[in-house]
């Protein structure tokens, strides 16, 4: 036990002490607190907003517009649209001078048969392939407004109800299908666990192999036994991913908690503080089976170039989530989001995009854990046998085959 506390201590001062790591621990959660807080102070003050929406979008342009009413439907104008943007014209000529003196931007013909045909011809000196039609809408809401008389609620009401009360049986917060948020939230929370598990596992890979390729790994083996090497790694390593997790996951947690009343969010997109909580569980039980199946790829191979090369065939389960993401988010109960949640070397991905989407039921995620744990003690067991002193030391290039014979204790 003492040997294995040695080399935890040693992997995790070095690593720690590391500029990078460093920075990728604290430095980004910082950079995301600056972020949050400059956002804040924007979105507080008044004339902050008007100066950001000025500088990045350009005021609309409002020109008047004319129509020619040939049908005699429109018999008067709605109070409520503002005077000088649709000008009556009697016929198509006086109205084809007006657009040659610059008077009007471009005008409209109503037919006789417009009831019959639904048809308006929209007249404009410019062409404007992706444009829209000026004052069409405007047009739109006159011509409903006189169709049923002038009565301007009930062709108010034709577009859908004032007022919509949306009741839910849920008792938990139902997120908005349209808001960014739906799609922008499961997506972060994906990309970070990924990007924490791999980075955390490949922290191991590169110990092993650098220590094997400038044969370091003959000193320790002189002190340790290759379980005890092994087993001091992956705590210690392990640790330094947990901190890592926390630090971001708990730093986004309390910014998505105070951009509610910040950013007025709505409570549907605030993460429940189960999350965190499951977050820690699917790291630590992710990482134990990368970071075992990632050593055990650097026990085989003699140096980190080709221990690199073959690391896509340890990841690829992890990566499928990422190919997949869009439909996860969208279908977070499909079947398909509850095989690769439940699936251990797909989960630590896809159950975290699950949970950050919204509610699931607690037997799956608990079903999930279960496995993955299952999973990590066979592949901590399998690349500890692996770990033998004639397998670290001798080297030789990587093979699939030798790999998962190796894995399976077939070699």
């Amino acid at each position: 036990m003492k040997k294995i506390l040695l080399v935890l201590k040693h992997e995790f001062t070095t690593i720690l002490s590391r500029p990078s790591f460093l920075f990728a621990m604290f430095g980004i959660p910082v950079i995301g607190v600056v972020v949050f807080l400059v956002a804040g102070q924007m979105n507080k003050g008044g004339s902050t907003p008007a100066l950001w929406t000025e500088l990045l979008s350009s005021a609309p342009t409002v020109t008047a517009e004319g129509y020619v009413d040939q049908s005699g439907i429109i018999k008067e104008i709605p109070s409520s649209v503002q005077p000088g943007l649709l000008i009556a014209f009697p016929d198509e000529t006086s109205a084809k001078q007006a657009l040659n003196n610059k008077e009007i931007a471009a005008y409209y013909i109503i037919p006789a048969d417009y009831i019959q045909s639904g048809k308006i011809t929209y007249v404009r000196p410019d062409y404007v392939p992706i444009g829209t039609s000026g004052q069409g809408d405007l047009l739109e809401w006159v011509l409903q407004v006189n169709l049923l008389g002038g009565n301007i609620d009930l062709a108010s009401l034709i577009n859908g109800p004032k007022n919509l009360q949306q009741v839910s049986l849920s008792p938990q917060p139902q997120r908005d299908e349209n808001n960014m948020l739906t799609f922008f939230l499961p997506y972060a929370v994906t990309m970070l666990f990924y990007i924490i598990i791999l980075s955390a596992a490949s922290l191991l890979l590169s110990s092993v192999a650098k220590e094997k390729e400038n044969r370091v790994m003959e000193i320790l083996m002189m002190s340790v036994t290759p379980r005890q090497l092994l087993t001091g790694k992956i705590v210690g390593l392990g640790l330094l991913g947990l901190l890592q997790t926390i630090a971001w996951v708990g730093t986004g947690r309390v910014l998505l908690a105070l951009s509610g009343t910040t950013f007025n969010l709505p409570i549907a997109f605030q993460l429940p503080p189960s999350f965190l909580v499951w977050a820690v569980i699917f790291f630590l039980l992710g990482y134990s089976v990368y970071a075992s199946l990632m050593a055990g790829l650097g026990a085989l191979v003699p140096n980190l170039r080709e221990a690199s090369q073959a690391t896509i065939l340890v990841i690829f389960p992890l990566i499928i989530p990422i190919f997949l993401l869009s439909l996860l988010i969208d279908q977070p109960n499909g079947m398909l989001a509850i095989i690769l949640s439940i699936f251990p070397l797909t989960s630590p991905v896809a159950m975290m995009t699950r949970l950050s989407s919204g509610p699931i039921p607690f037997w799956q995620t608990a079903l999930a854990a279960l496995l993955l744990a299952l999973t990590a003690i066979f592949v901590v067991r399998s690349v500890a046998r692996m770990f033998r002193a004639q397998t670290i030391l001798s080297g030789q290039p990587f093979s699939r085959k030798v790999f998962f014979d190796a894995l399976l204790g077939r070699s």
